[in-house]
């Protein structure tokens, strides 16, 4: 049920947003800022594409292998262009959309609860710094080590199954990401957030599954922080 759920409350979040203007205008920001980011490094790939195929397969004489070799240029192609959407994200996280995550969270939070939901203690410059702080243990250390072992799979022959698994991973924390923001606004020691994550991994892996169709998981990864805030609201109003 875990996974059922987090695919639920990932599109429950999406469709609050839609509803409601000013998580609508911010989600949007998020959304056209990783795909600008997006846009730009697969265009430097493409660019770069035949010299980097040069690199890991030069083309063969034999006629049978040429179409091997244009089969792995297309899936060299694809590969690059999730690396670019993934690099794309935590450049756009740790630099801009960190604080507008959290501000998306806080906003849900207010239409749940209304006057019981808590504000944020001190000047905005502080907590601004505290949330580049929280995002590189939570989301761009834990990525770029499943990237990294990505990229390792590839020289090994379980190539394939190291790929599925390290992108299923960098989806499950880049749900954590979004589950997170309510317990580190609040302050709660990082060790019992990284509890609740291993405590609720079924859904973790729900929520980030959207995260890997291609393309449509920009739109869900930009409004992904409503949804994940419901998640924890109700997980609190349950005692849990």
């Amino acid at each position: 049920m875990g996974v059922i759920s987090g695919i639920r409350y990932n599109i429950r979040g999406l469709a609050l947003a839609v509803k409601t203007p000013s998580l609508l205008v911010l989600g949007m920001i998020r959304f056209f800022v990783v795909l600008l980011l997006t846009l730009l490094l697969s265009g430097m790939i493409l660019y770069w594409h035949d010299d980097i195929l040069a690199m890991v397969w030069q083309m063969p004489e034999n006629p049978w292998l040429v179409y091997v070799w244009h089969g792995l240029s297309w899936l060299l192609s694809l590969f690059l262009a999730a690396i670019a959407m993934v690099i794309s994200y935590l450049i756009a996280q740790v630099f801009f959309c960190v604080f507008i995550m959290d501000y998306m969270s806080q906003i849900t939070e207010r239409i749940v609860l209304g006057d019981d939901a808590r504000t944020v203690q001190g000047s905005m410059i502080e907590f601004f710094f505290y949330l580049i702080r929280q995002e590189i243990p939570r989301a761009v250390i834990p990525v770029v080590i499943s990237m990294v072992l990505v990229l390792m799979g590839l020289f090994t022959p379980f190539s394939v199954f190291v790929l599925v698994l390290s992108s299923v991973a960098a989806s499950m924390f880049l749900a954590w990401d979004n589950t997170d923001l309510v317990p580190a606004r609040r302050m709660v020691p990082f060790r019992e957030r990284v509890g609740f994550l291993k405590s609720n991994l079924g859904f973790h892996l729900g929520f980030g599954l959207l995260f890997l169709i291609p393309w449509i998981n920009i739109l869900f990864l930009s409004f992904a922080p409503v949804g994940a805030t419901l998640y924890v609201i109700d997980r609190e109003r349950q005692g849990k």
